[in-house]
């Protein structure tokens, strides 16, 4: 089994990249594998609604990040973990650019696969952070992982949140429950979906 975890911090080894790695250092002690994937701070690309992914199968973009997480997820993954600063209560305009690209061009590789969120922040922000990020999974047929609280981590400078030990212990807590979740899951067994309808509320 392997996780693809996205860091959507530009900073290398920021508070976001302590909470991502005890997950990942968790998930490797139950025996699974992961992959991280930081977006650095250079300028992403945010999606134009061209749709012409829907024929090429990815999207119109080539950058070297997006064409990265492509390649990981047409190699496979069990589960998503995504995890972002908090900037004015919400997540890295950068990561959610990324990800609005990455969901509309590669749904179908990423449906039915367990996901989860971390939002880290210095004092508050993270309940709607959380929410914006989870919003990519439950439009996506995604089952959410959750934790023994909600998946959040503080800190301002760098490194402080090695002395959140409850946020920490949330991480860890997270990293156990989707191996739990995927070691009881059949993606083969998935539920059978429904023709898609799409409405217009234009009259």
């Amino acid at each position: 089994m392997r996780i693809l975890l996205i860091n959507g911090s530009p900073r290398h080894n920021g508070n976001t990249a302590i909470a991502l790695n005890e997950v990942a250092r968790t998930l490797e002690a139950e025996d699974i594998e992961t992959v991280m994937v930081e977006i650095g701070n250079q300028p992403v690309r945010g999606c134009i609604a061209c749709t012409a992914c829907k024929t090429k199968g990815r999207c119109v973009f080539a950058d070297p990040l997006y064409d990265r997480l492509i390649n990981i997820l047409q190699e496979g993954i069990d589960g998503l973990i995504v995890g972002s600063p908090v900037y004015f209560g919400g997540a890295n305009g950068s990561l959610c650019a990324l990800l609005d690209r990455l969901f509309y061009s590669a749904s179908s590789l990423l449906a039915y696969k367990p996901a989860a969120s971390i939002a880290v922040c210095r004092r508050g922000g993270a309940g709607s952070t959380f929410d914006r990020l989870n919003k990519y999974f439950t439009i996506n047929n995604m089952p959410i992982v959750s934790s023994q609280y909600w998946n959040s981590v503080h800190g301002a400078t760098a490194g402080e949140a090695e002395q959140d030990l409850e946020g920490l212990q949330t991480m860890r807590t997270l990293a156990r429950n989707m191996a739990w979740m995927l070691r009881g899951m059949k993606y083969e067994e998935r539920p059978k979906e429904e023709p898609r309808q799409r409405t217009s509320f234009i009259r």
